[in-house]
């Protein structure tokens, strides 16, 4: 089983490419964007040194299938998925922030409650909550999108428009399509017999419309909990099962790694690899309520290729 690490493409037209920590994004005539989903796995703002095989088929098509269940309620870049990998769409200027919408009290907004704040990006939290309990209404916590080896911090709605990262009137509307998709999201996740705990939107304009850009409701973006033994796992103050990219942050952490200076990215054997690349396709299956079907990886880059100059060429 190959993994895609690398891209080095040129396509048709091409007039730059920007290499992300997952996903690299080639500028086509400065109209269109085609997003190849690589193999590359991220976890505490640092790409982890090996890839894992499928993952890049499963997050694009995981993301297509959601954006095209989504265009009701607001446009999206997204005009064809020419390859597994690959998804071409409409070029647009993303505001420099990610709208993460939280459904439940965990991960590292618990973290920072456990240490006693009881606010996050501007947002009151009540007292008393636990870990893992629903928020009477799902919460929006803005983060600044930092470039690379650098993380992302938390930011306000407040401190949004005084930096201009945004309009009053651009913030209202990413607001109404947060909490809209998230609440869409929530829906289908509940008919796979899954809770949608957290996620995060990406958003720019084209043509001065705002549309929906990236990647929406993958393993990578969200977080998901079973909805079976939930109630009684909370109760019991036990760990949830969850489909995410956590148990990786976790099996990171077990080994003394936070991205933090100074640590190693622990050694990830083949049986690491292959684990990780087995829970995704557990997690692919769980969210689609589809069976995955492997692509042929015997050379992606070269299938990759021929399939996207085809299509730019038609």
């Amino acid at each position: 089983m190959q993994a895609l690490t690398k891209t080095d493409f040129n396509f048709p037209g091409q007039k730059s490419v920007y290499h992300g920590k997952v996903r690299d994004v080639y500028n086509i005539n400065g109209e269109k964007l085609v997003m190849v989903a690589t193999d590359r796995i991220s976890a505490f703002d640092v790409v982890l040194p090996k890839g894992i095989p499928f993952k890049g088929q499963m997050l694009n098509q995981i993301a297509a299938k959601f954006l095209d269940a989504t265009t009701d309620i607001c446009p999206n870049w997204k005009t064809a998925t020419p390859d597994p990998m690959v998804t071409v769409g409409v070029m647009c200027e993303g505001f420099p922030i990610e709208m993460i919408v939280r459904g439940y009290l965990c991960g590292s907004a618990w973290r920072t409650y456990k240490s006693g704040v009881r606010e996050i990006c501007g947002v009151k939290l009540p007292e008393g909550m636990k870990e893992n309990q629903k928020f009477p209404e799902p919460i929006i916590t803005p983060t600044t999108k930092a470039e690379i080896g650098e993380h992302d911090a938390d930011i306000s709605k407040e401190e949004i428009l005084a930096k201009g990262l945004a309009t009053p009137e651009e913030y209202a509307v990413l607001e109404k399509y947060t909490m809209a998709l998230f609440k869409r999201g929530t829906e289908i996740a509940a008919e796979r017999g899954l809770i949608l705990v957290d996620t995060k939107y990406e958003f720019g304009k084209h043509n001065g419309t705002i549309y929906l850009m990236d990647e929406i409701h993958t393993p990578d973006s969200s977080r998901y909990f079973y909805s079976e033994g939930y109630q009684e796992r909370f109760e019991k103050g036990e760990a949830q099962k969850q489909l995410s990219k956590e148990f990786v942050r976790e099996w990171l952490m077990d080994n003394g790694f936070q991205g933090k200076e100074g640590q190693q990215v622990p050694e990830m054997t083949d049986e690491i690899v292959t684990s990780i690349s087995e829970r995704y396709i557990e997690l692919y299956e769980h969210i689609t309520g589809e069976k995955f079907v492997k692509e042929d990886t015997s050379n992606i880059a070269a299938r990759i290729n021929k399939n996207v100059t085809t299509f730019l060429n038609e």
